[in-house]
């Protein structure tokens, strides 16, 4: 059964292709049920009748000047609790999620991580069946 499974410890390198971002250091969290990814400047727009939400990243968190402008297409809204059990509205898109050549659509959340140490967190629903976490280790798929 497990050896379809990728084993990813509490930490990883993740990719978002479709939103141009590459080699962010990722949380892996199995007590959360949603990704999130942490964004600025978010704004929702519309762009041929449809619901799109533009975001600022700063992928690297060691060069806060580098910053990617992305845009995705609104999946839904949701409100979310928090770890600090503070509960909010969070948009909610669609992206590919790609971790040492593994690549699968997940949802994401978008909300300011800006008080936690990883822009990205990796909860259960974009694990889906797919993964098996060794909370001992980290950086399990990144490459040398």
């Amino acid at each position: 059964m497990s050896d379809s499974k990728i084993i990813l410890g509490a930490l990883e390198v993740c990719s978002l292709p479709e939103l141009g971002i590459a080699q962010m250091d990722m949380r892996v969290d199995t007590g959360a049920k949603t990704s999130s990814l942490h964004v600025d400047n978010i704004q929702r727009v519309k762009k041929n009748g449809k619901s799109v939400v533009s975001f600022d990243i700063h992928p690297d968190m060691h060069n806060v000047d580098r910053v990617i402008s992305c845009e995705a297409p609104l999946t839904d809204i949701r409100r979310i609790k928090s770890s600090n059990g503070n509960s909010e509205e969070r948009y909610v898109i669609r992206s590919l999620l790609d971790i040492g050549g593994h690549s699968w659509p997940i949802e994401i959340t978008l909300t300011d991580r800006s008080d936690m140490t990883y822009l990205m967190l990796l909860g259960r629903q974009g694990m889906s069946d797919r993964v098996l976490v060794d909370p001992s280790e980290t950086f399990l798929m990144s490459s040398d």
